[in-house]
């Protein structure tokens, strides 16, 4: 099944994978794509619940079980190629190579083929046959060092920002790029998306400051929580709010609807003296005590402070402003995050919801076409479930 996005009728094969893969083939799949997700022969059950797989990065595609380690189950994945615009597989370097389903062999069946591959250190350096996580790959970019408070280890963002954002979008974008010179000149190509590539492009404002000597150690920095008017605050409920006061008129309105400046304190030194930070930051840090986050909401919301509460996964999708942009969704019960960017004319969308592992094998090797009787005996044989 294919939507109206802008990538209806690009077909994708995706093995299945963890992360940022399965990331990537969602963008694909919310655009539009059909992706195809290749799971393990040894993944599919018996009997399908009657409830979509709750697993949200794999929806918006059917699924297929296959044994990549039976040749005819390799033979069914290479044929499926042949009809296919882009494949995408997260093994380490080599690995697709060994099962018979690398580039070279899928480009022979499909010139036209878009190969992706998404791993932490990139398919070739000292590091590339070494096991890792989002956390290794971003403190290798240099990412990792940016982020945490002053005078204690840095933070780990969860795994935003080498599996999502450096590694399964940065895919995808590749992906697309490659998908529209091949439009132009009918040849495929390998993308070669490593996550500790993409944190490091994903910190290049930082690389700059700090080559202009204006970024030091984490957590004494404009964007970092070392300036008091860009950070978080606790309220006296202990919930918190956040404010991104950088620019003059915007700091000015923090300072009016604070009060600080009529706290009875001394005067409020220059924003840009950084030896005054610290001790600004703790006067703020008493006047935001004194509210709680529904107080200092009904003070600063439609101001120009730079101002949001900091919600959590089960208040974000009931804020008004998440509402009216239609920002989370809910599919088959579940709310989520809905796709995006938003395309004006062919906007994408949710097709399904995840499927459970080999649930749709027969219906796409039908589409593909594989007769049944070839499908009864990859059946029979194991290759397929």
């Amino acid at each position: 099944m294919t939507g109206q996005g802008p990538l209806a009728g690009i077909k994708v094969i995706e093995i299945a994978g963890i992360g940022p893969g399965p990331f990537c083939a969602m963008l694909l799949a919310d655009m539009g794509a059909d992706v195809i997700r290749v799971d393990r022969r040894a993944k599919v059950p018996d009997e399908f619940p009657a409830e979509p797989d709750m697993d949200l990065l794999n929806r918006g595609r059917r699924s297929v079980g296959v044994d990549l380690k039976d040749p005819a189950g390799v033979e069914v994945v290479l044929k499926l190629v042949e009809a296919t615009d882009i494949l995408l597989e997260g093994f380490r370097p080599g690995v697709a190579e060994r099962l018979g389903i690398g580039p070279d062999v899928c480009a022979a069946r499909n010139p036209r083929l878009i190969y992706g591959r998404m791993t932490g250190w990139g398919q070739e350096g000292p590091y590339a046959q070494t096991a890792g996580h989002d956390i290794n790959y971003i403190a290798l970019s240099g990412v990792l060092s940016t982020i945490g408070p002053a005078g204690k280890p840095p933070v780990p963002p969860v795994n935003y920002l080498g599996d999502f954002g450096g590694g399964g979008l940065l895919l995808a974008f590749g992906l697309v790029c490659a998908l529209e010179a091949a439009r132009r000149d009918g040849v495929g190509q390998v993308v070669d998306a490593a996550m500790v590539d993409g944190s490091a492009l994903l910190a290049t404002m930082i690389y700059g400051m700090h080559a202009l000597g204006v970024w030091g150690e984490h957590g004494e920095n404009l964007l970092d929580g070392g300036a008091y008017y860009y950070g978080v605050y606790e309220c006296a409920d202990g919930e918190f709010v956040s404010i991104g006061s950088l620019e003059p008129q915007f700091y000015a309105e923090l300072l009016d609807l604070t009060g600080v400046a009529d706290d009875g304190g001394p005067p409020m030194p220059p924003q840009g003296d950084r030896e005054a930070w610290p001790a600004t930051r703790e006067r703020l840090v008493a006047i935001f005590k004194q509210k709680t986050r529904d107080e200092w909401c009904e003070i600063m919301e439609g101001s120009d402070v730079c101002f949001a509460p900091v919600l959590d996964l089960d208040e974000a999708p009931q804020h008004p402003h998440n509402i009216a942009r239609g920002t989370f969704e809910k599919v088959a019960g579940v709310v989520q995050p809905g796709p995006a960017p938003r395309l004006s004319r062919t906007p994408g969308s949710i097709g399904r919801p995840p499927p459970h592992p080999g649930q749709h094998t027969d219906e796409v090797l039908g589409e593909f076409g594989f007769g049944e009787g070839e499908i009864g005996e990859l059946r029979a044989s194991g290759a397929v479930k």
